[in-house]
Formats: C-alpha cells, sequence, structure tokens
C-alpha cells in the first residue's frame, strides 16, 4: 500500500489515496500503520476517495480503529495532498465527512498548498446531539467529577464531541491519568475529546487535549473550535483567538453573526511511502 505521512500542527495520520489504493479492513489497517514501534506511526488512518456529494471524501479512522466522523487537522492536510499530488487545480475545494461537506480555501504559494482555511460548520450545543447526558443544555460550566475532583465542564459537538475544561496549570496537567476519565466518563455515551485550556489574554488560549481513542496529540482542530466557542460562551476571549497547542497554533474564529466556526492553519507533508499490509 503507497501512502504519505503528513501532519497538521503535530497531529499525524497516515493518508491513503484510494483514487488508486483499495483499503480493505481499515479499522485493521489503522490500528497497524499508527503504531510508532511496529507500523509507521501515526494518530490514525485518513483514507482520500471520490464523492458523489464533493469534490473529494475523507474517511477517517483512530489509534484503535475506530472510525471518526471528523477531524480538522486532518481536513487541512487532506487539502494539501489533492493540490499538492495533482488531483485538483482548484483552491477553493469540498471534502465530504462523516459530519458533512466541509469548504475548503487553500493558500498556494510556490505550487504548494502552504495554509488552509476551513469552514467548520456551526457548532452544536444540545446536550443530546453532542451527546452529553445533562439535563441542563447548554452544558456550560457544568460540573462533574472526576477521580473525586470537580471539573466544570463546557461541552461542544463540531461533528464530533468535545469537554472543555479550564485549569490553572495546562502544562503540567497530568493529562496520562485524568484524559481517561474524561473520555470514558459516564456523562459521555459516546466518549468524548476533551481539551484543557488555560487563559493567556482576550486573544489566546494555551491547550492540551485528550482524544478518544487515540490519547494525547500535539493537536486537534476540532478540539481548537470547540475551545473558541466555550471560550466565547463563557465569556473568556473575543470570538477571534488564537489557540495554542503542543505541536503549533491555530486561528480560530467562531463568525457567530454566519452561524459557522471558521479554521485557518498549515499542513505538512512528512514523506512518502509503501508498506507491506
Amino acid at each position: 500500500m503507497k501512502f504519505t505521512k503528513m501532519h497538521g500542527i503535530g497531529n499525524d495520520y497516515v493518508y491513503v489515496n484510494c483514487f488508486e489504493e483499495e483499503v480493505k479492513d481499515p479499522g485493521r489497517v489503522a490500528k497497524f500503520v499508527s503504531d510508532r514501534h511496529f507500523g509507521i506511526g501515526s494518530d490514525g488512518l485518513i483514507l482520500i476517495k471520490p464523492s458523489d456529494v464533493a469534490d473529494f471524501e475523507m474517511d477517517m479512522y483512530n489509534a484503535d480503529g475506530s472510525r471518526s466522523p471528523m477531524c480538522g487537522n486532518g481536513i487541512r492536510c487532506v487539502a494539501k495532498y489533492v493540490y499538492d499530488y495533482g488531483l485538483t487545480d482548484k483552491t477553493s475545494i469540498s471534502v465530504s465527512t462523516g459530519s458533512g461537506i466541509k469548504y475548503l480555501e487553500l493558500t498556494v504559494e510556490n505550487g504548494k498548498v502552504s495554509q488552509v482555511r476551513v469552514d467548520m460548520g456551526a457548532p452544536i450545543l444540545e446536550a443530546e446531539r453532542i451527546p452529553v447526558l445533562c439535563e441542563k443544555s447548554p452544558v456550560i460550566s457544568q460540573p462533574i467529577v472526576v477521580q473525586g475532583q470537580e471539573y466544570p465542564v463546557t461541552c461542544v459537538s463540531m461533528g464530533n464531541p468535545h469537554c472543555v475544561v479550564r485549569v490553572e496549570d495546562v502544562e503540567h496537567f497530568d493529562l496520562e491519568r485524568i484524559g481517561p476519565e474524561f473520555e470514558h466518563h459516564a456523562l459521555f455515551p459516546a466518549r468524548v475529546n476533551a481539551e484543557f485550556i488555560r487563559i493567556i489574554d482576550r486573544h489566546t488560549v494555551q491547550m492540551r487535549v485528550w482524544e478518544r481513542g487515540t490519547g494525547e496529540t500535539w493537536a486537534c482542530g476540532t478540539g481548537a473550535c470547540a475551545v473558541a466557542v466555550a471560550c466565547v460562551l463563557n465569556g473568556w476571549t473575543q470570538e477571534q483567538v488564537l489557540v495554542k497547542l503542543r505541536g503549533g497554533a491555530l486561528q480560530i474564529h467562531w463568525d457567530r453573526a454566519r452561524g459557522t466556526v471558521f479554521m485557518t492553519g498549515p499542513a505538512t507533508v512528512v514523506f512518502d511511502g509503501e508498506i507491506m499490509l
């Protein structure tokens, strides 16, 4: 199987051009290629496919083999792949995902895509649609107990469920211990992606993320969007915010007048390869 390893500010995936390749049992393949000792090493597998409803389709699998509807960093890399590898010459494209069709604007420098702006759509705030088992809706600064400690959580779906928690010290937060407890908390029937944030100022936020099915990743695009929405809902920041993650930064704008969230950031090719499955 031919593949391309790519990352969006450190959130790395193995990408396969399914215009040319066929991937049988993608859940199994995702687990194999994601292994950082015996495989290629990645946060998951993303298949780039033809689509009847958009220019392309993105089919995404986490490192544990589970399927995921959407990935913000992943979709930027899809945009870079289809342009840089000659599948399109358009700089405005549409990509079908498990959470609907997304529209992307590509910035091209010296014949290669350097930045991608993604219309991520409207955030979902209704508890039952996220889903969150909570009578309060929307779920804003709702206290929950994890390992005997109370945390106020704000929940948002960007096509996948997110739980945003403000903490004093992000850098030294025990994410390896606390992250799985959030992911599998009884409040979240479909599990959850948990973002732990520190407010730097009205325009800047620091974030670490525990992604369901993968663990801590260096970045999460949908998570950064959820963080921006949560910050506005709590009155912590303005509608446009720079989210600083372990692998880099994303510019997020919740345009409440238009009812959508825009994410802008880079995408990078690491290498091309071929692997025996």
